[in-house]
């Protein structure tokens, strides 16, 4: 068996797009100067595909991007709350089929082209487009249609009441409908433009002095690009960045205690470790076997293997953050015993063989062979089928062409999509799919949490995926850099009230 703790662990790829495996090195010098004009240079596993959401960026554009030169009609915040960004204000009718929006005054993309309606729009439709990638598209498909009284006001008319519905609009970049070639260039309306794109090193964002808001409070942000996850301990220890969103290796936190120069922030992460089953092929039809295979992993040991004394153990998609959270992890305890006992029950009493996809980058490949090796205690054989992220893209998100898969699930508020049949793991449970399309039409939030907490204790009790761990959402950062996030929803990283001494 090999050491989980000690393999350096790379990037991951959003649920929905494609990511390419990176090849490059960042490089760079020593840390800059502080003050209003400082540069931050941050340290990332997750360089950008291209720069679109909506055509496959993956993580590392929602990182670089979502706040810092695009913004949305409403902004996510750091603790799961929404609050007014681009739209000053929004109206719901009292059947809760129509909202209104008024758009901020006096904003300008960065081409220097005013905002108007006509932009929000255009920027909605993109997501829902046929070729869109968006992870949010299906959720807006409830979009009727979407009008434009004036240049500073949306009305979007819905299919059907939709509680979720500002904040979802938190996800939806605005960009100016008429900017051209968006996977290489950008045009928002964020406190930064784009400056240099080295691919494979570095990705630089300069302030822009014509934002509508409050400027940012440094001069310029450098990500620089890893890939490797020890080489990034390194650039920050060695002063070559300020800090790291999201450190990968847990060995390496013992210096950065020691050394006395850093930060430690052990945040709120809300990505999933994930063995998806595809429950329309059998014998994962059965959730009799899809239990049994949960509860014959020693989840807390594989935990402990990766990530020591970080990350948490959890029983369903619903991480703490989300509003209808429950801690569900003895609905599928481990229990080797129970496993037999459910095979048995299934049929499988001498167990069976299966292949699982395992995308190439870490930790996957790792958690891998900890499943091969704990499911065999209950014969069960498990072969192992590594995958690009481009393959599992394709064969397993678009095609649904697998028995079982590793993913890791990055977005919060995502158990819904047990609710959709057509969704890649194909989980279909027609009472789950009434109480998910219910707490969207709800009424009041209460409402809203009683019943997804409903459909959430019925996934879980399915098993209808095995939810293997919580990462943990660990940035470090220079005792002389202050302003920065600590919980990365979402993958999101604004940078704009970093301040360096």
């Amino acid at each position: 068996m090999i050491s989980l703790k000690r393999k350096a662990l790379a990037a991951a790829a959003a649920l929905t797009v494609s990511a390419l495996a990176l090849t490059g090195c960042a490089q760079g010098g020593g840390a800059s100067a502080g003050g209003a004009d400082a540069t931050i240079r941050i340290g990332s596993l997750y360089e950008p595909v291209n720069l679109s959401n909506v055509a496959g960026g993956g993580q590392g554009v929602t990182e670089a991007l979502t706040g810092n030169v695009y913004e949305s009609l409403f902004k996510l915040n750091d603790d799961g709350t929404i609050s007014p960004l681009l739209a000053t204000k929004h109206e719901m009718s009292s059947d809760g089929l129509t909202y209104t929006f008024t758009l901020r005054d006096g904003v300008k993309f960065h081409s220097g082209k005013a905002l108007t309606s006509a932009d929000v729009k255009a920027s909605i439709e993109a997501v829902l487009a046929p070729d869109s990638q968006s992870a949010r598209k299906s959720s807006l498909e409830v979009i009727k249609s979407i009008e434009t009284p004036d240049a500073h006001t949306v009305k979007v008319d819905l299919k059907q009441r939709s509680i979720s519905f500002p904040y979802l609009l938190s996800y939806i970049w605005v960009v100016n409908a008429d900017a051209k070639n968006l996977e290489k260039q950008e045009d928002g309306t964020g406190p930064y433009t784009l400056g240099e794109w080295k691919r494979g090193s570095t990705l630089t964002l300069n302030r822009w002095n014509g934002y509508w808001g409050e400027k940012a409070k440094n001069g310029k942000v450098v990500f620089s690009y890893f890939t490797d996850a020890t080489a990034e301990d390194t650039a920050l220890t060695s002063g070559r960045l300020d800090l790291i969103t999201s450190v990968q290796n847990p060995d390496a936190l013992p210096q950065f205690e020691k050394s006395g120069k850093f930060t430690i922030n052990d945040g709120k992460s809300t990505t999933k470790e994930l063995l998806a089953f595809n429950d329309k092929a059998k014998p994962f039809t059965d959730a009799k076997v899809r239990q049994a295979i949960y509860s014959a992993i020693d989840r807390k040991k594989l935990l402990n293997a990766i990530w020591g004394d970080y990350g948490t153990l959890i029983g369903s998609m619903v991480p703490p953050s989300d509003p209808w959270y429950e801690d569900l992890t003895t609905l599928n305890p481990y229990d080797p015993a129970r496993s037999k006992t459910l095979l048995a029950e299934a049929g499988l009493a001498n167990g069976f063989t299966f292949t699982l996809d395992t995308p190439s980058y870490d930790p996957h490949p790792a958690v891998a062979e900890f499943l091969q090796s704990e499911l065999k205690k209950v014969g069960i054989t498990v072969k192992i089928n590594t995958i690009s992220a481009d393959e599992w893209y394709t064969k397993v998100f678009k095609n649904h062409d697998f028995e079982a898969t590793l993913q890791e699930h990055v977005n919060d508020r995502d158990v819904v999509w047990y609710g959709n049949p057509e969704f890649y793991w194909g989980y279909d449970n027609p009472q789950v799919t009434k109480w998910i399309d219910e707490a969207e039409q709800a009424s009041s939030e209460a409402e809203q949490v009683k019943l997804l907490k409903q459909a959430n204790r019925q996934i879980a009790t399915d098993a209808a995926s095995a939810w293997l761990y919580l990462y943990p959402q660990i940035v470090v950062a220079s005792k002389d850099v202050s302003g920065y996030p600590v919980n990365g929803l979402n993958s999101q990283f604004p940078a704009y009230n970093i301040v360096k001494k």
